[in-house]
Parts: C-alpha cells; sequence; structure tokens
C-alpha cells in the first residue's frame, strides 16, 4: 500500500501554493478584511482556472473529479495563507453535497460552481450560522430532518460579529417550501452527516496550514529579534518551545490525511477519524499559536504584525463545524464502544453555546 501523495497531487498543491505566495499576500489579506464584501472576483476567477472550487466536480459537469485526498492538500494551502472567502465553503462542502444530491440542482449548479461561475455554501445545524452565505448564490440549508436549495434572493441575511474579519458570519430567514426540498428522512439525514464531516476535515487541514504558517513567522522573527547581543532563536527554551509545536503539528498531519482517506472512501470509521484529525489539528494549531506569540512577546499583540490573521483564523477555526466538546464526544463514544462505528445522529448532538464562542 502507498501511502505518500503522488507527484501529480503534489503538483497541483505546489502550484496553489505559488498562486497564493504571490496573489494572498498579509497585505491583500488585510485589504480583504476592510471590502464590505470580503471577497475578490478576480481572485475567485484564477482559483477556478485552477481547478480548486471544481476540485470534488466529476469531469462530466466540467470539474477535476478529484476526491478528498487531493483536496486535503489545498486546503492546507488556504490556511497557509489565511485566504478569506468560501473556498472550503464551496469546494469541500456544498460542491459534494450538489454532486450526491443529484437531479434538477445538480443539473442546474454543479457546473456553474465547478467552473467558478456561481458560489454555494451549506448551512448545518452544527453551525448556527452560514459562513459567507452574502456570496452565494445558492444556500443549501436544513430544517426539520429535510435539505433545502434555497436561492439567496429567497433569503434575508443577518450579519453577525466575528472573530476573524476573514469569515463573513450570517444568520439565513427563510421560508421551506415543497419547490425547496431537495431531500428529506433518511436520505437528508445521510447527505448532512457526510457535509458535516466534510466542513470538519477542511477546518483540519486549513488548521494545518495555520499551523504551518504561524511557526515559520515565529522563526523568522526569532532569528532577527536580538536580546543580550544574541538572536532569542540562539536560546534553547525558545527552541524547545517552537521544536514542541512543531512536533505536535507534525503528529497531526498523518491523522488529517487519514480522515481525508475515510471521507473519499466511505470508510466505516469515517466519523471518527474526521473528529480525531479535527481535534489534533486544532490542539497543535493552538500551540503553534500560544508559542508563536510567546516567540514575538508584546509586539506579537499589535495589530501591525501579520500573526494576528493566522492566530484569528485558527481560533475560528477550531469552532466551525463542531467544537472540541462535540468531536471529543464522538471520539470516546467510539473508544468506549469498543470501535463501534459511530451513526450519523450523533453529528448533530451539539452545544450551541460552545459553537458560538467565536461571535
Amino acid at each position: 500500500m502507498r501511502f505518500a501523495f503522488s507527484d501529480d497531487q503534489q503538483l497541483l498543491q505546489g502550484a496553489v501554493r505559488e498562486f497564493l505566495r504571490k496573489e494572498c499576500t498579509p497585505e491583500a489579506v488585510r485589504a480583504l478584511w476592510a471590502d464590505e464584501r470580503g471577497h475578490s472576483a478576480a481572485l475567485w476567477s484564477q482559483l477556478a482556472e485552477l481547478g480548486v472550487p471544481g476540485a470534488l466536480v466529476p469531469e462530466a459537469q466540467g470539474g477535476m473529479g478529484l476526491d478528498e485526498r487531493d483536496l486535503v492538500l489545498l486546503l492546507e494551502e488556504v490556511g497557509r495563507a489565511a485566504l478569506p472567502g468560501p473556498v472550503a465553503a464551496c469546494a469541500a462542502v456544498a460542491a459534494p453535497l450538489l454532486r450526491e444530491l443529484g437531479g434538477a440542482p445538480a443539473e442546474r449548479w454543479l457546473a456553474r460552481v465547478g467552473a467558478g461561475a456561481a458560489i454555494a455554501v451549506a448551512g448545518h445545524p452544527a453551525n448556527p450560522f452560514v459562513t459567507d452565505a452574502h456570496l452565494a448564490d445558492l444556500l443549501l440549508l436544513a430544517r426539520g430532518g429535510e435539505l433545502h436549495a434555497v436561492e439567496r434572493a429567497a433569503a434575508r441575511l443577518v450579519r453577525q460579529p466575528a472573530n476573524d474579519p476573514g469569515r463573513r458570519l450570517y444568520g439565513v430567514d427563510w421560508e421551506p417550501s415543497p419547490a425547496t426540498r431537495v431531500a428529506a428522512g433518511a436520505d437528508a439525514e445521510r447527505l448532512l452527516a457526510a457535509a458535516f464531516d466534510r466542513g470538519a476535515l477542511a477546518c483540519a487541514a486549513q488548521l494545518l496550514g495555520a499551523a504551518d504558517r504561524m511557526l515559520e513567522l515565529a522563526v523568522a522573527y526569532a532569528c532577527q529579534r536580538e536580546q543580550f547581543g544574541r538572536p532569542i532563536g540562539s536560546f534553547q527554551a525558545v527552541q524547545h518551545q517552537l521544536a514542541d509545536a512543531k512536533v505536535r503539528v507534525e503528529y497531526a498531519r498523518p491523522v488529517v490525511y487519514k480522515a481525508a482517506w475515510s471521507v473519499a472512501s466511505g470508510a466505516a470509521t469515517r466519523a471518527v477519524d474526521v473528529s480525531h484529525a479535527k481535534l489534533a489539528a486544532g490542539d497543535a494549531a493552538a500551540l503553534a499559536a500560544r508559542r508563536a506569540l510567546q516567540a514575538h512577546g508584546a509586539i506579537g499583540y499589535t495589530w501591525e504584525q501579520d500573526l494576528h490573521l493566522w492566530m484569528r483564523r485558527a481560533w475560528s477555526l477550531a469552532l466551525e463545524w463542531g467544537a472540541p466538546p462535540l468531536h471529543l464526544a464522538r471520539v470516546a463514544g467510539f473508544v468506549l464502544a469498543d470501535g463501534a462505528p459511530i451513526g450519523p445522529g450523533r453529528t448533530f448532538q451539539t452545544n450551541t453555546q460552545t459553537q458560538t464562542g467565536d461571535t
């Protein structure tokens, strides 16, 4: 069995990393924070040319026909760049949800989403608010055990405060109807469970990228900042702190990749693998943020330093698509049940107060 990524997968990841390095600089991220919509149509179009929004869209609909084992690497780069916007929400969650829905919604929207001509995002009972709903042409929303496809014009959006200015949170008010209903009962439950796991996996992958970038910033600063006539990076106390965080990130990485395989292959342990990944990546990113801030010292708290772009993203991603208590409960349930698969119904047992801690 081959565990390494293929040359093609690594080439695509490298292309996306190089593109975001040039086009999504800290200055560009700050500009999008200040922008009313927090979105660049030109950047989205360029990402579509690279195939990112359509990564999980079948080739028959103009997409790349890839799966989560490919997408996980691209989402790492999204996290590494602190890219604002609906890449994860659209490419990782809404596009495969439309693909699995099939029928009229897929026929009308899937090719457009894959080409970057339309944006779709999905809500979920685990998330009290919908991220980047204002950018969506199509909203996939759940209510009363049903899944509905709602065009943005038919919904009323209420902006909510967020810790991360790169994430725009909205409460969505809409009226369900037979015309908007696209799935119900067991089908809706299955689709929403898969969407939840994809959303949590997307967060975990971005957390890896954000953690990597925070450690890069910390190391660079430690090599420049001097105390007692020496760079602080030469002190063992600083080295050990950053090394500990790096080890934590590298231990989380294969856990996230295993979760990507589980989602792509429909493994029976998909739910617990995803929860394990979200917990491991969130813990690693939290430690990387803490150690990076300690390495920077007081200047790390300032607006002028770029560190907070990734710290805010990491803190927000840790709460989106299931806060740690929810994922810890899923892992604990699996362990205490001696490895019995976790049913999709466990997905919806969440604490709304915990989820809204970002706001």
